[in-house]
């Protein structure tokens, strides 16, 4: 038979090698036909008396980057069908049954009583990983880019072809749990001292010494079916087995706050499944999946995490009509810690990168960094030598504007003071070459009137950065009012180049990221002021899901910015536009406290010097607080409501003001840009999976006892009204 992504070749030994290439995919996914293919080829070779063993490998760079997601996808919908059309009873054992399959193929072929050998080379993630794991013997390649593992809970999933129970069973439950709950990729040297991997080998001899193990005698049966087996640090009840399921728990609640039920499903897969027998345990694990994958926090975690990141590709919003654009040659005005961050990653990826300051030793302090970022990465085995040099010669520092002549695009990352950037908008602009385009770093100004300073208002864009642009992802692309098609096709080619993802924003005072974010901040000193204690306020927020509190967040930001922002938007909206308690705080904080956050290790928090200890708050903060709450009478779940909901209004105004115009943009960006929490799907889809109608009742109950911050916009009204969501019309 003749399959479509499988060759199977049976050599004059009996030995049949399985090369897996799946047709349309740069690397091996278990997509339909791959899964049913993999199905009869487990059926064939074992009905199939010639065939001795089975070697199994890829024709492709790497083994497998796992499970189709859009195919789990199909699944839920096929569940909300049949629940639909048969009712609960069918539709979950429908759902059981889909959810099982995969784990079924592979359980054939660790019974199939033929040796089966996986030949790994390159990476083996998720369902791939666990393919590999059912197999008698993992042999892979010398390469020191392979990596192994289960990023599925990043997704809000977990490995549910048989990962629970197979890597427990082989190393000792804490790594197992390691291994499963936190998502990251092992080497193979790491895999290889745990056993995940039998044998390293030169990537020439690859196939021959799988063969060579199935033609020396190689057994098909797995250790666990094997009369003597035992587990790797005794039986659950044991000291040792007890040990690490009670650390693991204490782990899971400080990480998470029990807010990922897949990690929670975990945990209890391996915890009740090395108490059963092998056929057992995977229908336990099945269970647990299928419940898994019908879970809201899946649902929205998937949708945006994978579908929509892969939708929001630099292309998507492209003009049509301009030819694609590669930046050759960048300016950056200004390079501080953000810009210095965006020359490192532009340098990274090809591009020439001049830095300019008003100092030479600032320039060449900017450049220090990205050589400061290699040598940590060379360290960790990331990047060599000559990587370094070859980026660190594209690096061009300079206080001359003239340097600006022959590049592409220019970005300007100046502090937020619209005088200094009018005067770096009038040095730049004699020296700009015709098709050059020009581009501020802002985090609040308004674009719009920042290019009023252009004589060519066409050519200038905003290209905001997060930081550390080294780390984070995203990258907002704004439009002011006359952006042309030039700029922004340039600006999405540019962020194409640098390997970030782009959402797309029209012009407004913060724009999206940063109007969310100003938003929980604000929300934190109102609890401030209210007299929550900071402490209270700081463990609410994270757990709600946001990976630091506002307080600790502001102080990263710096309060002296905060306050620098607060009187720009005194100056251009008046000042009914600046909260006056809030400026007080940080006029008392900033001002008379001397206090800017972490850059002089004095804010809402006290700074050890680096290395000895940990911050602490403030112990003055009791002093500046007019009202003191006691804590046992504060409802601890309505502050987390009230971190999560401000933001989600916040993001709903946005698009009430189509200052963003696709929820996918806001979902990534709040996950990507300021943390907003995996598990509720992103801003909207936090709205979307409460429902609108229930979510607007929640905002007018926060409206009446804290003011008209929570106050839902008209499109959330008009959406509750026609009982719509956000992604009900995509």
């Amino acid at each position: 038979m003749a399959f479509k992504n499988f060759q199977v070749v049976t050599d004059v030994d009996g030995v049949a090698l399985v090369t897996w290439s799946t047709q349309g995919h740069s690397m091996n996914v278990l997509d339909e036909v791959s899964s049913n293919e993999l199905e009869e080829v487990v059926k064939q070779t074992t009905a199939d008396t010639t065939v001795k063993g089975v070697v199994i490998t890829s024709g492709k760079a790497t083994f497998s980057a796992g499970a189709e997601i859009s195919r789990l996808d199909g699944m839920y919908k096929e569940y909300v069908r049949v629940l639909k059309e048969e009712g609960e009873v069918a539709a979950n054992q429908r759902l059981f049954a889909q959810s099982r399959r995969l784990s079924l193929v592979f359980r054939s072929i660790e019974t199939s009583g033929k040796p089966w050998v996986a030949a790994i080379n390159g990476r083996a993630l998720g369902s791939g990983f666990e393919l590999t794991l059912c197999c008698h013997r993992r042999v892979a390649a010398d390469n020191p880019t392979t990596q192994l593992g289960f990023p599925d809970i990043k997704l809000g999933l977990f490995p549910g072809a048989g990962g629970t129970q197979r890597v427990p069973r082989m190393v000792a439950p804490q790594q197992a749990m390691q291994i499963l709950i936190k998502g990251d990729t092992i080497d193979l040297a790491h895999a290889h001292a745990l056993r995940l991997i039998d044998a390293i080998v030169p990537a020439r001899n690859l196939v021959k010494e799988a063969k060579d193990w199935i033609k020396g005698g190689g057994q098909g049966v797995a250790r666990w079916d094997e009369k003597d087996f035992r587990l790797p640090v005794g039986p659950v009840y044991s000291h040792a087995g007890k040990m690490a399921f009670h650390a693991a728990n204490a782990i899971y609640r400080c990480e998470t706050y029990d807010n990922y039920p897949a990690k929670r499903a975990i945990m209890s897969c391996v915890y009740e499944g090395l108490q059963l027998p092998i056929e057992t345990a995977l229908r336990v694990e099945s269970r647990y999946f299928a419940n898994v994958l019908r879970a809201q926090v899946t649902r929205g975690m998937i949708r945006t995490l994978f579908l929509s990141m892969a939708e929001l590709q630099p292309g998507r919003r492209r003009p049509q009509n301009v030819p694609p654009r590669k930046v050759k040659k960048l300016a950056l005005i200004g390079a501080g810690f953000m810009g210095a961050g965006v020359g490192y990653v532009s340098a990274r990826a090809g591009i020439e990168v001049v830095l300019i300051t008003r100092h030479q030793e600032s320039a060449d302090k900017a450049k220090a960094h990205a050589d400061s970022m290699f040598n940590d990465l060379i360290q960790k085995g990331g990047a060599s030598e000559n990587d370094r040099d070859e980026t660190l010669s594209r690096i061009i520092p300079t206080t001359d504007y003239a340097a600006i002549m022959d590049c592409d695009l220019v970005i300007e990352s100046v502090f937020e003071d619209r005088k200094a950037k009018a005067g770096v908008y009038a040095k730049a602009q004699p020296f700009l070459k015709k098709g050059a385009i020009f581009a501020s770093n802002t985090s609040t100004l308004p674009i719009s009137t920042l290019a009023e300073s252009f004589t060519e208002q066409g050519i200038f864009i905003g290209i905001h950065f997060f930081s550390p642009v080294e780390k984070m992802r995203l990258v907002e692309v704004i439009l002011g009012t006359n952006t042309g098609n030039l700029a922004l096709a340039t600006a999405l080619d540019y962020v194409d180049q640098i390997s970030k993802i782009p959402i797309l924003v029209n012009d407004s005072r913060s724009f999206f990221a940063n109007r969310c974010v100003r938003r929980f901040i604000s929300e934190g000193i109102e609890m401030f002021l209210e007299g929550v204690p900071p402490a209270m306020a700081e463990n609410c927020a994270k757990m709600a899901g946001m990976p630091v509190g506002p307080l600790s967040l502001v102080d990263e930001v710096g309060l002296d910015l905060r306050l620098k922002v607060m009187r720009a938007t005194e100056a251009d909206l008046g000042q009914n536009a600046v909260d006056p308690a809030q400026k007080q705080l940080m006029v008392e904080l900033v001002v008379n406290q001397g206090r800017l956050g972490r850059k002089n290790r004095k804010g809402f928090y006290d700074y050890p010097e680096k290395g000895k200890g940990s911050k602490t708050l403030w112990r003055g903060l009791a002093d500046l607080q007019p009202n003191h709450l006691d804590p046992d009478q504060i409802d601890a779940e309505e502050l987390k409501q009230r971190f999560l909901v401000v933001q989600a209004v916040e993001a709903a105004r946005t698009m009430d003001e189509r200052v963003v115009t696709d929820p996918r943009d806001a979902d990534v960006g709040s996950i990507l840009g300021f943390g907003f929490p995996p598990f509720t799907g992103g801003v909207l889809s936090y709205i979307d999976l409460m429902g609108t109608a229930n979510f607007i009742r929640l905002c007018h109950m926060l409206e009446a006892k804290y003011g008209p911050r929570f106050a839902p916009p008209k499109l959330l009204r008009q959406m509750a009204d026609k009982h719509e969501s956000f992604y009900k019309s995509l």
